[in-house]
């Protein structure tokens, strides 16, 4: 968890250099909330598969998959909230949101690879 704290550091620190010194179009002026989201998201999914493999380690696999698909439900849920909102600059905040799940999927896998290499 503390990897993903981090990397969300990294991800706002970039985010910040890129709205002070550079008037830039795909940046939402919402992206502080998009990181909280994806954040709290990636915690809570951590926290499922932690918790459920406390007394099974065969059930990693569904509970895995289970995680991913509740990442997706809620960021669509989370997509549509703001959307329905009528919130200004819709392609920026949506763009910002995909590049943001891909860029937290692509660090989880990462992750998970690196911990099964470790542990085989």
């Amino acid at each position: 968890m503390l990897r993903t704290v981090l990397f969300t550091l990294l991800l706002a620190i970039a985010f910040f250099i890129a709205e002070r010194y550079s008037v830039s179009p795909w940046l939402h002026p919402s992206w502080k909330i998009l990181l909280l989201f994806f954040l709290s998201v990636s915690f809570l999914t951590h926290r499922l598969v932690e918790t459920g493999l406390q007394d099974n380690q065969e059930r990693f696999i569904p509970l895995y998959l289970a995680a991913t698909v509740a990442r997706l439900v809620l960021g669509l849920a989370f997509i549509s909230f703001f959307l329905f909102r009528h919130i200004e600059q819709r392609r920026a905040f949506v763009m910002d949101f995909l590049v943001l799940y891909i860029c937290y999927t692509g660090f989880e896998i990462w992750a998970l690879t690196r911990n099964l290499r470790r542990d085989s």
